[in-house]
């Protein structure tokens, strides 16, 4: 029987495909293989780009930082938690004798504060009137200064100017103009280029006077600090200064001014025997 009536006479073997020969198999080409998909190639090109990491020195100091900020934050959240546990856990006298504690520190703190705010406001005082008096001080020392004719000085005064021709003006009469000038409120004179003072003396000398032994000569020109209100008219009363001079044939001119300047000084004079009696 040959093997077309056993294909024929068998079902089963109508229904398979016929046989290949293994070297028909063998004969026919390969196929490629399929290449990788390229989500799976990006992946790992992803996992080397990412491992080993790559750190620089930035990122690593930023993230010290970040370490110890969020540890010394653990520390201070712990450390509250145990004050807060420990507060909840103690008993009511306890918590009494905190609270008294903290009372008196406060007290404390405030008039620890309160004293440094005195001392403040006393050294603050002190220093003002440290200040108050150095100005007193040396204002003081410029109106003993004008007093004494050491000091230079400018207001408003008088210009009183003697022309004697005759020769007739003796010293007296010079004296008497200055004390009636010291009576009316004058407070700096000068005579010529002589600074007069409450121990200035005059005496005649020839054909002038002498002012402090310094020699002066007509016209006599006094300028005088004061109130020129008060200084004109007690010269010019009856039978005062101007009319005794005028007497004597001499010339008299009475000037107001609102700015006289006194500038004749005289050295000051260290007494030899008196010292202060203030400590």
């Amino acid at each position: 029987m040959n093997s077309e009536d056993e294909n024929a006479g068998n079902p089963l073997r109508r229904e398979l495909p016929e046989e290949v020969p293994a070297t028909a198999q063998a004969a026919e080409p390969q196929q490629p293989e399929a290449s990788p998909r390229p989500s799976s190639a990006g992946r790992e090109r992803l996992i080397k780009g990412l491992w080993p990491p790559r750190v620089s020195r930035a990122q690593l100091i930023v993230a010290v930082l970040l370490f110890g900020l969020g540890f010394g934050l653990a520390v201070q959240v712990a450390s509250n938690s145990d004050g807060n546990s420990a507060l909840r856990g103690a008993r009511q006298e306890d918590l009494v004798r905190i609270l008294d504690e903290l009372d008196n520190r406060t007290q404390r703190l405030e008039d620890e504060k309160q004293g440094l705010e005195d001392q403040r406001t006393e050294l603050e005082n002190s220093s003002d009137q440290a200040e108050e008096a150095r100005k007193q001080t040396v204002e003081k020392e410029k109106q003993l200064g004008i007093l004494a004719g050491t000091v230079a000085a400018q207001g408003p005064g008088i210009t009183l100017t003697i022309n004697d021709t005759k020769g007739t003006v003796k010293a007296d009469m010079l004296l008497d103009a200055i004390q009636e000038l010291r009576a009316a409120g004058a407070e700096a004179i000068q005579v010529d280029g002589v600074r007069v003072v409450a121990g200035t003396y005059l005496a005649d000398s020839g054909s002038g006077v002498k002012v402090d032994g310094n020699k002066i000569t007509q016209p006599y020109r006094f300028k005088v600090i004061g109130k020129p209100q008060d200084l004109e008219p007690a010269l010019n009363i009856p039978g005062g200064v101007v009319q005794t001079l005028e007497k004597e044939q001499a010339t008299v001119t009475v000037e107001r001014s609102t700015k006289i300047v006194v500038d004749a000084l005289r050295p000051a004079e260290r007494p030899d025997y008196a010292r202060s009696s203030s400590p």
